[in-house]
């Protein structure tokens, strides 16, 4: 019941980070005919390249679905590619329009447990996938930044983290204190008989679900271990679709008026895709438009107006591309009709 209300108090706070934004934002374009500025860029937008900008986004999604269902028959798990394709979208729709408070690599992991006996190995695929694509587009941006940005003087700066240690110093002696008034109650309880059986009994337990894990995930990380070209390859293919998918909006800025070099969007994008996936808001809206508009901004020079409306447009082709997920969801075409053959040995 406890965790009921915490899941709901946590998905309203999101929601109300989004309202927030939105509101903000309206309050914004108010002032000083920004409205009329958005609108005008809006109207100067060609049609056809937002429809391939769409098209390219979809078939980056069909190419991820594809990298994770290389990494399931790594762990010899062998589902249809046709139900990994439903799985992701499925997903994709829960990330970026549902206000749920399960994301969409909640939703993959718990459905593709249905698609085979393999249940750690399945779900653990999914955070195996996500580590791919986040390291994948660090990469990126760590590469276009250290070798076009920062030559130019362009330096992002991140404060408040000697601060944060700052405060950390001061505070050392109460997290002392509370540390070992910490150890002084758990001293305590294990002398007591009532409550030393029951913490006895919980040790146990934590400590033989610990070991099946543990020897799980090692299994998992041998079996992708004896297999680099495997992870290679699902890496290489991530880091193009991932530079596709940021050149199709690079094009779509340029016919919205936005001059900044190509460097910008490898670096800006990826940062806050990297961002967008710290869950504080309903699949990172408000915060990823903010942050990359703001970039856009402050480092490459370009108009709010016309920063907000590349942000937006990414924000509507995320959504676009996401509806198949919908039809997915109404449709039951994400149950599994045909349970897969789990082989013992992996694949050659």
């Amino acid at each position: 019941m406890q965790n009921k209300k915490t899941k709901t108090l946590f998905l309203f706070l999101r929601l109300a980070v989004v309202a927030a934004g939105i509101v903000f934002v309206i309050l914004w374009l108010r002032q000083n005919d920004r409205w009329q500025n958005l609108k005008a860029i809006f109207s100067q937008l060609n049609p056809l390249i937002f429809v391939a900008v769409v098209i390219i986004f979809t078939i980056a999604q069909f190419i991820v679905a594809l990298r994770w269902w290389l990494l399931l028959r790594s762990q010899s798990i062998f589902i249809h590619l046709t139900a990994a394709i439903r799985l992701h979208f499925l997903g994709l729709f829960y990330n970026n329009v549902m206000p749920s408070s399960l994301g969409g690599d909640v939703i993959r992991a718990w459905y593709v447990t249905h698609h085979t006996e393999k249940k750690f190995e399945a779900a653990l695929s999914v955070f195996v996938d996500r580590i791919v694509g986040l390291f994948s587009t660090l990469a990126i941006a760590v590469f276009f930044y250290t070798v076009f940005l920062i030559p130019e003087g362009k330096k992002i700066n991140f404060t408040g983290k000697g601060e944060m240690l700052k405060k950390i110093t001061e505070y050392k002696s109460a997290l002392l204190t509370l540390l070992a008034a910490f150890v002084i109650i758990i001293v305590a309880l294990s002398v007591i008989p009532a409550t030393k059986k029951i913490l006895k009994k919980s040790a146990t337990k934590t400590w033989t679900l610990t070991a099946k894990i543990s020897k799980k995930i090692k299994n998992s990380a041998v079996l992708y271990c004896s297999k680099p070209l495997s992870i290679l390859a699902v890496f290489a293919l991530t880091v193009f679709l991932q530079l596709m998918v940021i050149t199709a909006f690079w094009i779509l800025g340029k016919d919205i008026g936005i001059l900044a070099s190509a460097k910008y969007y490898y670096v800006f994008f990826t940062l806050t895709w990297v961002l967008g996936a710290v869950p504080i808001s309903i699949g990172g809206a408000v915060i990823v438009e903010g942050i990359l508009a703001y970039m856009f901004i402050n480092f490459a020079g370009v108009e709010p107006e016309a920063a907000l409306a590349l942000a937006l447009c990414q924000r509507i082709v995320w959504m676009l591309t996401s509806l198949p997920g919908a039809a997915i969801h109404l449709a039951g075409a994400h149950l599994p009709k045909d349970i897969s053959v789990d082989y013992r040995n992996n694949i050659n």
